[in-house]
C-alpha cells in the first residue's frame, strides 16, 4: 500500500495537486483530494453480468470495493500485465472505487491556468476535461465525476431530488424565478444536472459558467446582478476557492452568498472554503441537498431584508 501524501496549498492560491498515472502510452491525472491510496494489484473476484470495465470486486482492509479497469473503460490497450498493474483507490461522495492503471508516476502541483480547456467538449470525448502541458508532454485530466456516475448510475437516481419540494419550501418567500443565480462548474455532466435541478425547482434565472473566471467577470467586472453563487472547487483559470475569496474581498460583491458544491470535501477543503468566506458547502452529487440549500439561503436573505426594513 502506498498512501497518497498531500502537500498543503495555501488558501485561494489557484493551485492544485494531481496524481499522474499512465494508461497505454498516455499520461492521465486525477485530483489528489479524490484519491485515498495506491495499491499493488490485489486480485479480484468477478461479478456476473457486470459492465465489461467493471472487472470485479476486491477487499481492502475488510472493505469491499468495485474495481474498474480504466484501460478497458477508455478503450486503451494495456501495456502492463494485470498482476503488475497499480490500483488507485478514489472516492466520490463516500463511494469508493479502485481504478486499475498501468503505472502511477507522481504527484504534481499545478496552477489552474495550466489547464487548457480549448478542446473540452469538442475533441477530448466525454471523459476528458482538460489538457495539461507538463514536462514537454500532454497530460489529460479525467472527468472523474462523469466516470463514476457512468459506472454507478444509481448515484444520479439516488441524489436527483424532488422538484416540487423546493417550490413548496419557497411558499411565502417569493417565486424562485425572481432570483438570479450564477453557477460556476466545469464538468459538463454536473453542470447540466445542476441546471436541470434548479430549473425544475422553479429557479429559471440562471447564468451557467464553465469556470470561475467567467463567473468572476460576470459578477465583478460586468456588474451582473447576483443573488447567489454556486461554485465548484476544481476549475480551470480560476478555481472555486480563489473565486470565493475574490468575491468576498470585493466591497461590491462581498454580501453575495456562496455555496461550494464539490466532490472534494475533505476536512482541509471544508476548512479552506470556510476561511475564504463560503456560506455553505454541499457534496456532489447531492442535488437534493443543493436545492434545499439554495432555498435556505433565499429564506435567510428574505428574513434579513424584512428585519432591516423594520428597523
Amino acid at each position: 500500500m502506498q498512501e497518497v501524501k498531500k502537500v498543503t496549498t495555501e488558501v485561494g492560491t489557484n493551485e492544485w495537486q494531481l496524481v499522474v498515472f499512465v494508461l497505454g502510452d498516455q499520461s492521465f491525472a486525477i485530483n489528489v483530494d479524490k484519491t485515498r491510496e495506491i495499491l499493488r494489484w490485489p486480485g479480484v473476484r468477478s461479478i456476473p453480468d457486470a459492465p465489461v470495465a467493471l472487472i470485479g470486486i476486491t477487499s481492502v482492509r475488510g472493505e469491499v470495493l468495485p474495481m474498474v479497469d480504466l484501460r478497458i473503460f477508455l478503450g486503451i490497450p494495456p501495456v502492463t500485465p494485470m498482476e503488475q498493474s497499480k490500483v488507485i483507490i478514489a472516492e466520490f461522495n463516500e463511494v469508493k472505487l479502485g481504478f486499475v492503471v498501468d503505472a502511477v508516476e507522481r504527484i504534481y502541483r499545478i496552477k489552474s491556468e495550466d489547464l487548457d480547456a480549448s478542446m473540452t467538449g469538442k475533441y477530448l470525448g466525454d471523459w476528458i476535461l482538460y489538457v495539461i502541458k507538463r514536462d514537454s508532454r500532454n497530460v489529460l485530466l479525467l472527468d472523474y465525476e462523469a466516470i463514476v456516475q457512468t459506472i454507478s448510475p444509481q448515484l444520479v437516481i439516488q441524489h436527483s431530488g424532488d422538484p416540487g419540494k423546493a417550490v413548496a419550501m419557497m411558499e411565502g418567500v417569493g417565486h424562485p424565478g425572481d432570483y438570479h443565480i450564477i453557477v460556476a462548474e466545469d464538468s459538463p455532466l454536473i453542470r447540466k444536472q445542476v441546471e436541470d435541478a434548479l430549473m425544475a425547482s422553479g429557479f429559471t434565472d440562471l447564468h451557467i459558467c464553465p469556470d470561475g473566471k467567467v463567473a468572476y467577470e460576470a459578477i465583478v467586472r460586468e456588474g451582473e446582478k447576483c443573488d447567489l453563487l454556486i461554485t465548484d472547487v476544481e476549475m480551470p483559470r480560476l478555481d472555486g476557492l480563489t473565486l470565493t475569496r475574490r468575491i468576498k474581498e470585493n466591497p461590491e460583491s462581498k454580501n453575495i452568498p456562496v455555496i461550494v458544491f464539490s466532490s472534494i470535501m475533505a476536512n482541509d477543503i471544508k476548512n479552506k472554503a470556510a476561511s475564504v468566506g463560503a456560506n455553505y458547502q454541499v457534496t456532489k452529487p447531492e442535488i437534493t441537498q443543493l436545492v434545499e440549500c439554495v432555498v435556505k439561503v433565499i429564506r435567510e436573505r428574505q428574513t434579513k431584508e424584512s428585519e432591516d426594513s423594520g428597523n
